[in-house]
Formats: structure tokens, sequence, C-alpha cells
């Protein structure tokens, strides 16, 4: 004779159990990539937003997208308010002693006074730094936090961004070896 109906019900719980602690392994499983955070920008391949910018030890000088072309640059958003910054500063400076690429900062959402004395404690690595007082132009480059890095080919084009604080590790093995793609061509 056939088995109660309801019999056969009484493993459904452990069926549903089972199908769940297997959707969560997987979860676990497909969220070991370390970058899976990371946020892709929709400028990678594309220009760069044009913008017009003071320089901050030259606030009557403005500075063009356009003036930066002809020679590729790292362009690094930072702030004094910035503990990620602070964090990654060390790292940016020995970077910018290289002096294989133009490394430009970005003051992002600052005061004046505050941005120069941060650069006069820690040190200033930038070839330039650019000031965007009320982010109006980081809103077109996507940013969202400090402290945020670009590379920019000598055409203007965005060819590699890095959120948070870099490390020694992401310059040696993102950073470099974006700019010796960019020199290989």
């Amino acid at each position: 004779m056939n088995a109660a109906p309801g019999r056969n019900l009484r493993w459904l719980p452990l069926v549903v159990f089972g199908a769940i602690v297997a959707l969560l392994a997987a979860g676990v499983w497909l969220s070991r990539d370390p970058d899976r955070d990371a946020l892709p920008s929709p400028l990678i391949g594309k220009p760069a937003p044009a913008f017009e910018l003071p320089v901050l030890h030259e606030p009557g000088r403005l500075v063009s997208s356009e003036q930066l072309r002809g020679a590729p640059y790292v362009l690094n958003v930072w702030g004094s308010w910035c503990p990620g910054c602070r964090e990654e500063h060390g790292v940016l400076t020995r970077f910018a002693e290289t002096r294989r690429v133009r490394v430009i900062g970005y003051n992002w959402k600052d005061e004046h006074a505050d941005a120069l004395r941060w650069l006069e404690q820690f040190g200033n690595p930038y070839w330039m730094v650019l000031v965007d007082y009320e982010g109006h132009s980081a809103i077109e480059w996507g940013i969202y936090g400090a402290p945020e890095t670009f590379l920019v080919d000598a055409d203007g084009i965005v060819r590699w961004k890095h959120v948070g604080p870099m490390t020694d590790d992401d310059v040696h093995g993102k950073l470099v070896p974006a700019l010796e793609q960019l020199e290989s061509r």
C-alpha cells in the first residue's frame, strides 16, 4: 500500500533547510573576490570629464583638463579631512618620487587653509594640486569618496581607477602595469 500523503511532507522542512544552506554556501564562495566592493568606473576607456579648476598654491590660476593633455597623469582625489588619504600618503609620495608620471592632486571639498596646512605637515608629492571646493567637477568624474585615484593617458582618456587608499601592492600590481601598458602603445 501507498504511504500516507502527510508522511512524505515531513521531509519538506529538511529539504528547504538544505537548499538555504546551499545558497548561503554559494554566496560565501562567490564573495571571495577581494575587489567585490569596487564599483567599475564608467569612465574607463572614455575621455576624462572636462574641467577648469583653481590651483591650490595659485588661487587666481585656473587649469583645464585640456591643458593637462600631452602626457599621462595620475589624478589623486584627497582631502585634509580624509583618514584614508593620510593612510595612503606615504605610498603616493614614494610613487611620485619616481617621477615616472605627473601626479596631480585633486583636493576635494576642503578648506583652502586646511589643505595647505595638511600638505605642509605631511609633504606635497603632487606636481600640481587642483581644488574643487564645492565638488561640482567631482560629480562628472563619478567621485563618491576620497581617496580615489585615476590614470589618464596623454590623449585625456581614463585608463584606470582605484577607490580607497592605495597600498604599495596596488601601485606595483595595478598602477605600474597600467602605466606600462600606456608606454607600450
